[in-house]
């Protein structure tokens, strides 16, 4: 398909896929068919392990919805049009391989219901971040409400979510919503050596660990268990397993394949 939003880099096993949409990186509905279309092809690539998710420029990380055209909305149009962006952005967290979400500057919003779908995530300084949508006499609709309070305390997600408070990128620090605030400058390069410190380990028990985690997430603590136990069982099927455990006994680095 032509890409016109959107921008994609392959390079030692990490892609890095760019928000490129002026001027604002709007969520229109040609940039959900890209996004979309990435996702879907970047899933199943064998020299993709990590995938980078970030945005052109250093204003905004990506824009919501176009306000003017939210008046109109009846219950109809509203449940057609939040439904559409939950399938999209579940993609993103059904993801099978890690995302690392370099944010580049304000986030709101959507923005951020994209961000609370990937891994790690971290933010230029100068980031802002924040779920207004309460002051439009609306609530987040593409699961802010729900990812935000299993991702941070929840009374601390209720307060954000509640008063519609935008905060800084240091702020987020603290709430645990983002990882590290760095320049604008080093921003990629902090989010490629993540992935890279990731790349290093063993690829399929890494997409195991995410998978135990995502999926543990919302069973009880037993059935979560039994889980990860059904899991690790798997990993023991695998040549990474054997290359990981034959390359520490030989004290040398592994070298694993994704097999």
């Amino acid at each position: 398909m032509e890409l016109r939003h959107t921008r994609l880099e392959v390079e030692d096993r990490i892609a890095v896929l760019v928000i490129d949409s002026p001027p604002v990186n709007a969520l229109g509905s040609e940039l959900k068919q890209e996004l979309s279309y990435h996702i879907d092809a970047l899933k199943d690539r064998e020299d993709v392990w990590t995938l980078i998710l970030t945005a052109s420029g250093n204003k905004i990380f990506l824009a919501g919805a176009d306000i003017p055209a939210l008046l109109d909305l009846d219950y109809r149009g509203g449940l057609e049009r939040v439904k559409g962006t939950k399938e999209l952005f579940s993609k993103f967290a059904n993801f099978p391989k890690p995302i690392v979400v370099a944010i580049n500057g304000t986030c709101l919003g959507a923005g951020l219901e994209l961000s609370l779908c990937c891994d790690i995530r971290i933010a230029a300084e100068h980031a802002t971040l924040g779920l207004p949508e309460v002051n439009l006499g609306i609530m987040p609709g593409a699961g802010g409400t729900q990812r935000l309070p299993r991702i941070i305390n929840p009374g601390i997600a209720r307060y954000l979510i509640y008063t519609g408070s935008v905060i800084s990128a240091k702020e987020a620090v603290s709430f645990g919503i983002i990882l590290k605030a760095v320049p604008y400058e080093s921003l990629l390069d902090e989010a490629k050596k993540i992935a890279k410190d990731i790349n290093r380990r063993g690829p399929l028990a890494v997409r195991a660990a995410k998978r135990a985690i995502s999926q543990g997430l919302d069973l009880p603590i037993d059935e979560a268990l039994d889980l990860e136990n059904r899991i690790w069982a798997e990993l023991c099927e695998t040549q990474d397993k054997r290359e990981g455990i034959s390359a520490f006994l030989e004290k040398r680095r592994p070298r694993f394949q994704a097999r």
